[in-house]
């Protein structure tokens, strides 16, 4: 009997098993971090959650609100400088994944997190990039997740704050990166991919009940599909539960109780 659940938590449960067991994971905040702290509470207890702030190995018993977030280092097996955490541990090559979140995407995996609108004038100023540039170049790979919208979704992205393949695909040729760039968008209605070799954004799962159409018209540009596409798998019972306490207990800690 299928399970009743939301599309968010859908998109969370399918990020959280794209982590493997004992992975060193760089973790954003926000999406990417409660996908990661799930899989740490199911399927992959010993990945190891580094956050920006030099919190190594750390195991949040709720989710934290900024790499600031005290809850980060009181549960981390140690912390470093943040010059260490750059340039030792994530320039030294030591991270497998980035998880980055993002307000825009393009088809070629750019994320825009610095503005909205034209950059002299703009109509929305962002956060800004904070270590994502750093993390997509050196990282192992890059996984990225967000919700699935044409806000987001958008023909090109505003600005260029980390790079994924470039504008035309072709960004990382002939640069001596030592990760493979973005490898995987999860967003609530599916999977996506870059093509090999163009590096353009594919389709390679829908999730359950969500329609070609669907993901069309959330999509700011003709999106493509694969010539064979999976079924993504439903969560569990087990990770509904898991994912509905970590976030009321989150819930609970922020609200004082």
């Amino acid at each position: 009997m299928s399970l009743d659940y939301t599309s968010a938590e859908m998109m969370t449960v399918t990020a959280a098993r794209a982590l493997e067991n004992g992975t060193t994971c760089f973790v954003g905040i926000g999406l990417p971090s409660e996908a990661a702290n799930l899989a740490r509470l199911t399927h992959a207890p010993d990945v190891v959650l580094i956050y920006e702030s030099g919190t190594l190995q750390t195991k949040p018993d709720v989710l934290p609100l900024s790499i600031g977030d005290g809850e980060l280092a009181e549960t981390a097996l140690t912390t470093v400088a943040v010059p260490e955490m750059f340039r030792y541990w994530l320039q030294g090559g030591k991270i497998d994944v980035g998880f980055l979140g993002t307000a825009q995407i393009d088809r070629y995996c750019n994320l825009n997190t610095t503005l909205i609108g034209d950059y002299r004038e703009p109509k929305v100023r962002l956060p800004g990039g904070g270590g994502a540039p750093e993390i997509a170049t050196n990282a192992g790979e890059v996984f990225i997740t967000l919700k699935h919208s044409r806000r987001a979704f958008v023909d090109e992205v505003d600005f260029v704050t980390t790079l994924g393949f470039g504008r035309d695909g072709k960004g990382r040729e002939g640069v001596p990166n030592i990760g493979k760039g973005p490898t995987r968008v999860i967003t609530d209605l599916c999977v996506m991919k870059p093509d090999p070799e163009t590096r353009e954004l594919v389709v390679v799962s829908l999730h359950p009940g969500v329609t070609p159409e669907q993901v069309q018209e959330a999509t700011g540009w003709e999106i493509r599909f694969a010539e064979v596409l999976e079924n993504t798998p439903e969560p569990s019972e087990k990770e509904l539960e898991i994912l509905r306490e970590l976030k009321a207990r989150t819930e609970r800690a922020h609200a004082g109780q």
